[in-house]
């Protein structure tokens, strides 16, 4: 079932990409395992789904120590200052950087560990009270503090926006997340290019794609709903 729910949602992918004239393999999936059980990851690597997204730092040290080094591991939930040494430990990529002092304890954490980390600005694109990231207005500034981080590497930018009833009334904010992009780029800010965007979730993913999406996270597509709290 998980394979076929993967194809499923690849097929979906391409399509989506292909009415913009995108090339497919510019999007990535992020399954996202937040409370799916060991069983239900180890079909999915099965499978051939190797980029595990995780929101809880907890529950990702027992996967990525179950499934072994072949998964590449993206955090994807919002991130305390305190553990920042132990995210930079078991991530590829970090979604959610959202604030300065966050960076600094990123970049110094992977001075430490002798690495460059990954790490995409979270944007909180409708203001609300509600989400993590940085306004719209701050990420410029932000971004031009981390360039001169020698530990971390920004590679784009991330986003929740509004949960809306029907997946075209969210297609304005992926655009402004894409606009906001491109005019960083054009800014000059960094000399490196700003390829990713992390957005798109179960109901609006397709819409996302379309809207330049190179990161999208699914879970309940691919795993089923998850169990409610006990």
């Amino acid at each position: 079932m998980i394979a076929e729910n993967l194809r499923a949602v690849q097929e979906r992918i391409a399509a989506a990409a292909r009415r913009t004239g995108r090339d497919p393999a510019r999007v990535r999936l992020l399954a996202v395992t937040k409370g799916v059980d060991q069983d239900r990851l180890r079909q999915a690597v099965a499978a051939g789904q190797l980029l595990l997204g995780e929101n809880y730092l907890q529950e990702a040290r027992e996967k990525i120590r179950a499934l072994g080094p072949q998964v590449c591991w993206h955090f994807i939930g919002h991130l305390q200052t305190n553990k920042a040494r132990a995210a930079v430990d078991l991530f590829h990529m970090i979604h959610s950087v959202d604030r300065l002092r966050l960076a600094q304890a990123l970049n110094d954490a992977a001075g430490r560990l002798g690495k460059v980390q990954e790490v995409l600005l979270q944007v909180n694109l409708a203001g609300e009270e509600s989400k993590s990231g940085a306004a719209p207005k701050d990420v410029p500034d932000l971004l031009a503090a981390l360039v001169g981080m020698p530990h971390l590497k920004v590679s784009g930018l991330m986003a929740i926006p509004p949960w809306l009833p029907e997946a075209e009334e969210v297609r304005p904010y992926f655009r402004a997340l894409r606009e906001l992009r491109d005019r960083l780029a054009e800014q000059g800010l960094t000399a490196d290019p700003l390829p990713e965007l992390s957005m798109g979730m179960s109901g609006d993913f397709e819409v996302a794609v379309e809207e330049g999406a190179t990161l999208v996270r699914l879970g309940a597509l691919i795993f089923g709903p998850r169990p409610p709290k006990p």
